[in-house]
């Protein structure tokens, strides 16, 4: 079921973002943090954390350096029920 969510992510990863002028406030980029959240972690674990990263992409949000959790934290996983 991963493919499922990375085939849309590398589509805008590898043909989308290129065409756009850099936006992103984090590093990894968003897409490239989604792609490896969904990779580590599977579809609804991994996507949840894409979601929840893109969800603090804002211009209001913070930036900087944020990778994937090395884990899903217990804080996470409640979040997810």
């Amino acid at each position: 079921m991963k493919w499922l969510l990375l085939v849309p992510i590398r589509f805008y990863r590898y043909i989308i973002s290129p065409l756009i002028p850099a936006r992103c406030r984090y590093l990894p980029t968003c897409s490239a943090y989604a792609e490896e959240a969904v990779q580590r972690f599977g579809f609804f674990h991994g996507g949840f954390l894409a979601l929840k990263r893109i969800s603090r992409c804002h211009p209001f949000g913070k930036h900087g350096y944020d990778p994937v959790p090395k884990d899903i934290t217990p804080s996470d996983r409640q979040q997810e029920s």
